[in-house]
């Protein structure tokens, strides 16, 4: 008999333990790792290739880099370290994944697939608010690309966040995390939201203010293609309506602009710009022709920054077109075959590319997808 008794307390003790023991391991929990050394200097350095990275970074405050993994989000820096270096902080959420991020100014905003806001000062790594808000689908790749630059319902305008789930937006200040004003969207919107550089939100066939969140009347018929926006669709100079027709809508009122009607162009930092013909034209804020077979990645800083079809970069001045700079969109001693670019961001300093292979399709998970190990090629502007 007692040595029957000895058993089952053996037992409930062990499962007890097993208890305690499953209850650390899959309790929901963060850990914060802050940086410990000062915030890097924004350097400005010669026009040229930096680097490549193996994930694709946000890059914040042109100072720093961040990341987005399965349950963490982290940074390095300075912006212009050639590889990716060991982790000036980090940040980790179990068992929520992440589902995006975006930056206003030093402050980066992360998504989780719990519905959890997480603001993180990009500084020093440090939470600087929580708040609760829809929960948003996990992200996929490798690189994190989608997730930091194209983020599934996750917009910025001004200080405010925007997020997106079902037939709803939310406006969240960065500042706080505090609730703004939220919208009920309508069963027509259907399309990818996007934010305009005028301050608003644009989905379906409606837009709303990014201030108020009141509908906005006398918009554009959609749904909309958004042209020139910046990463996580925000800021976009432009759009086509549904019948073609493109628009200015760097103002609060959209301005009909019939040179933005033909595919292949766009609208940013107050130019039009089209890609036809074997050159670049410039009209609008400035009118100048380049000659040559390029896509437009960004105008930042007053400058104009291509991708040319025999994979160089070219940076032109904004205001007459002139060709500031023109090297190859490789690394050195890297193998040079044809890629094609799927995601990037163009910020005053930098530009980051992710690179496909030329045959990739739309699966992250096929082989033969990334370009290369490092696909992220990071250069300056």
């Amino acid at each position: 008999m007692t040595r029957k008794l000895l058993s089952a307390l053996a037992a409930i003790v062990a499962l007890t333990a097993a208890g305690l023991i499953g209850w650390r391991v899959l309790r929901p929990a963060e850990v914060i790792e802050p940086a410990t050394g000062p915030y890097p200097v924004a350097a400005v350095r010669p026009a040229g290739i930096l680097g490549k990275l193996t994930m694709a970074p946000l890059v914040v405050d042109d100072r720093i880099r961040v990341y987005a993994g399965t349950r963490l989000v982290k940074a390095d820096g300075p912006v212009d370290a050639e590889m990716m270096a060991t982790p000036r902080w980090s940040y980790r959420r179990w068992p929520a994944r992440v589902s995006g991020l975006v930056a206003i100014g030093p402050t980066v905003v992360s998504r989780w697939t719990d519905g959890k806001l997480v603001a993180l000062d990009a500084r020093t790594g440090k939470v600087a608010w929580r708040a609760d808000g829809p929960g948003g689908p996990a992200f996929e790749g490798r690189t994190g690309g989608d997730a930091v630059w194209a983020p599934p319902g996750l917009y910025t305008a001004g200080t405010s966040v925007l997020v997106v789930a079902g037939r709803k937006v939310e406006a969240h200040s960065s500042q706080d995390g505090s609730l703004r004003w939220t919208a009920a969207l309508p069963p027509g919107c259907v399309t990818a939201a996007f934010v305009t550089a005028g301050g608003r939100f644009v989905c379906g066939e409606g837009a709303w203010d990014v201030i108020s969140g009141a509908p906005v009347l006398g918009w554009p018929v959609g749904p909309s293609t958004p042209l020139g926006c910046d990463v996580a669709r925000s800021g976009c100079g432009g759009l086509r309506d549904a019948s073609g027709q493109g628009w200015l809508v760097h103002a609060r009122r959209p301005e009909r602009a019939p040179a933005l009607d033909a595919s292949g162009t766009t609208a940013l930092g107050g130019l039009i710009l089209a890609t036809a013909g074997g050159a670049v034209t410039a009209s609008g804020a400035a009118t100048w022709r380049w000659a040559g077979d390029a896509q437009v990645l960004g105008v930042r800083a007053g400058k104009v920054v291509l991708l040319t079809a025999a994979y160089e970069f070219v940076i032109l001045d904004a205001r007459n077109g002139t060709q500031l700079a023109r090297f190859t969109a490789y690394t050195k001693n890297e193998r040079v075959e044809p890629w094609k670019p799927h995601l990037w961001q163009v910020t005053d300093t930098v530009v980051v590319v992710e690179r496909l292979f030329a045959d990739a399709g739309t699966d992250p998970g096929e082989p033969h997808h990334y370009y290369t190990i490092d696909p992220a090629i990071l250069a300056a502007i």
